[in-house]
């Protein structure tokens, strides 16, 4: 019953957002961090990432009267425009891509959603701790800084950078498993 009024909630923001695009920004709330996560996840490089995500939304506002609701989540339809959009730039960039990566790239399988929203609820996750806490779970795994770097950054002996990791990740576990419950 749950998924039927999500569907329905989804499906009339849609429609909202087709016959006024100032609506498109709900759309965009409500599945920028699965876009992200899906991106971030085949780019290696935070900044591509980012770029490739602005990119999909870009080209979803100005696609989104062409678009047909068939019961399929709107963010398969955003994979599938990021799908794209990564291989259009590994051919730019002289990477050799056959058409089984194509393929690949393009298919979207429901434990790959799965995973994309398990990363989505991390980064939401995430921008709840303590700033101390977010910012070494971000130098440390984001930016991939050692102890020693992050300690550096944030003016704190590598002592208390490992406490502060070690909070950050007992409080993201449990809110976690809670989120999964």
């Amino acid at each position: 019953m749950k998924a039927l009024r999500k569907e329905a909630d989804e499906r009339l923001l849609i429609e909202a957002a087709q016959h006024d695009p100032a609506r498109f920004g709900d759309l965009y709330e409500l599945h920028f961090e699965r876009v992200y996560a899906y991106v971030v996840r085949r780019v290696e490089i935070r900044a591509e990432a980012e770029d490739l995500t602005a990119e999909v939304f870009h080209q979803a506002l100005a696609n989104l009267k062409r678009f047909e609701w068939r019961g399929i989540p709107f963010a398969a339809w955003l994979f599938r425009i990021a799908a794209n959009l990564i291989s259009d730039r590994w051919q730019r960039s002289g990477r050799e891509v056959t058409d089984d990566a194509a393929m690949d790239a393009a298919h979207v399988s429901p434990a790959e959603i799965e995973e994309v929203e398990r990363r989505a609820t991390l980064f939401r996750l995430v921008d709840t701790l303590p700033a101390e806490q977010k910012r070494v779970v971000i130098l440390r795994f984001v930016e991939q800084k050692s102890i020693k770097e992050v300690a550096g950054a944030i003016r704190k002996t590598e002592g208390a950078v490992k406490q502060l990791q070690f909070r950050a990740l007992t409080s993201l576990r449990a809110r976690m498993e809670g989120a999964d419950a």
